[in-house]
């Protein structure tokens, strides 16, 4: 990167707290231009949409940051077989509350995306209620949404020119000899 700038100093204000949101949408940003070979600070700055050098420079020091935490977790043995393990061990230990294992599964659901079933009800109707409300409406000749109709359609293709025609016939021909 360009040393062209000289950032002041890092003063942590509490207040404004925008130094400690978490902007991984950025760091992706920058990773990606990094690996393009971009390194002026300028460009980078327009890139990820920030202000100043500084926030670039610190967005960095976060990358940094997090890559070395997730090497100390792998050091230390802690990955995600680890937590995956622990949560079945949880799962499949005597003595363990129904409360900490059922936990343990919502914690498995949850992280593979499980953990809510929404319904597209447009009522508070049962299924029952919905069977007999389409039955209805096919008795009395309505239509139901998603049904296919049994009508005939006629379909009119419009007149090609003649001189599409005639290209249309030339490469019929051209490409007669290509897959013998």
């Amino acid at each position: 990167m360009n040393n062209e700038y000289n950032p002041k100093p890092l003063i942590i204000d509490g207040a404004r707290g925008n130094h400690y949101r978490e902007n991984q949408y950025a760091q992706n940003l920058l990773l990606k231009a990094l690996s393009s070979g971009i390194t002026d600070v300028k460009e980078l700055k327009k890139i990820i949409g920030v202000k100043t050098a500084t926030e670039v420079l610190r967005t960095l020091d976060k990358m940094q940051i997090r890559k070395e935490y997730h090497q100390a977790l792998s050091d230390a043995g802690l990955d995600l077989n680890f937590i995956v393990g622990g949560i079945k061990n949880l799962c499949e230990k005597d003595g363990v509350s129904d409360k900490i294992k059922l936990g343990a599964l919502q914690t498995i659901l949850k992280s593979i995306g499980l953990d809510k079933y929404e319904k597209d009800e447009e009522s508070g109707k049962n299924w029952e209620e919905l069977i007999l409300e389409i039955a209805d409406k096919k008795s009395n000749g309505e239509m139901i949404e998603g049904e296919l109709l049994d009508n005939e359609y006629e379909v009119n293709t419009p007149k090609l020119p003649e001189e599409v025609k005639k290209r249309q016939e030339e490469e019929k021909k051209a490409a007669e000899g290509l897959y013998d």
